[in-house]
């Protein structure tokens, strides 16, 4: 039986920044225009969330603040047992794939490494969740071809392995691989999420304090609903 693509599945996103001569600048990348899911859109690396993600060790866990929010609003659409160690994995292999940038430190697998991962482990590094910040929740519409319920995970580049400009070890999942100054990414063919996303976070980048929560645009029923994680 082949698998339904437009069931929701968990997913992970990262938003990795740094800052550049025009200020802020984050990484992102094109979608193929033959892609079922944003076609030609500019996006930031994610994907969906494997099984196998559940197994991979982390260097440094999840600080107890970002353990805490992710955890906090749990749905029945999500895998059995996911957690959110299990997420933060997931937005760092995606971020591997499709940049070959990584996040991750000096360590030995207790285990032999999946597919993905066997890169890394042969240089003996272990994926890192120590400097990641959950920092939007979103779900899909119905009726798209691919639904997702994407976590959205804030990364500064210097905790970066090796070179922030270097993308050779990528997967060509996504093509024109460039970092954007914030002050001109809405000249990009952005998904309307993305859009949504970047107003929210606005005050990470800017200095500002925020405790209102974690912003979770909910489209899980029969009507989008726009709520906090706190």
């Amino acid at each position: 039986m082949s698998e339904d693509k437009s069931r929701l599945r968990d997913a992970a996103t990262i938003i990795l920044a740094r800052e550049g001569r025009e200020g802020p600048e984050v990484l992102m990348g094109q979608r193929g225009a033959a892609a079922a899911f944003m076609p030609n859109k500019f996006v930031f690396p994610g994907g969906a969330v494997d099984r196998e993600d559940g197994a991979v060790p982390l260097a440094r866990p999840l600080n107890p603040r970002c353990e805490a929010l992710l955890s906090a609003w749990p749905q029945e659409t999500v895998l059995p047992g996911l957690t959110a160690s299990t997420l933060a994995v997931t937005a760092v292999r995606e971020l591997w794939e499709e940049t070959g940038l990584t996040l991750a430190q000096p360590g030995v697998w207790p285990v032999s490494a999946a597919k993905d991962w066997e890169k890394l482990a042969a240089r003996n590094l272990l994926p890192d969740a120590a400097g990641l910040e959950f920092v939007f929740r979103a779900i899909t519409p119905p009726g798209r071809p691919r639904r997702f319920d994407a976590r959205f995970f804030l990364a500064d580049a210097t905790a970066v392995t090796g070179d922030t400009d270097d993308f050779s070890d990528a997967q060509d999942e996504l093509s024109h691989l460039q970092w954007i100054p914030l002050r001109r990414v809405r000249a990009f063919d952005l998904p309307f999420i993305t859009e949504v996303v970047l107003a929210e976070i606005g005050h990470h980048f800017d200095g500002r304090s925020r405790d209102e929560g974690v912003p979770f645009f909910d489209n899980s029923g029969p009507k989008p609903q726009f709520r906090r994680i706190t």
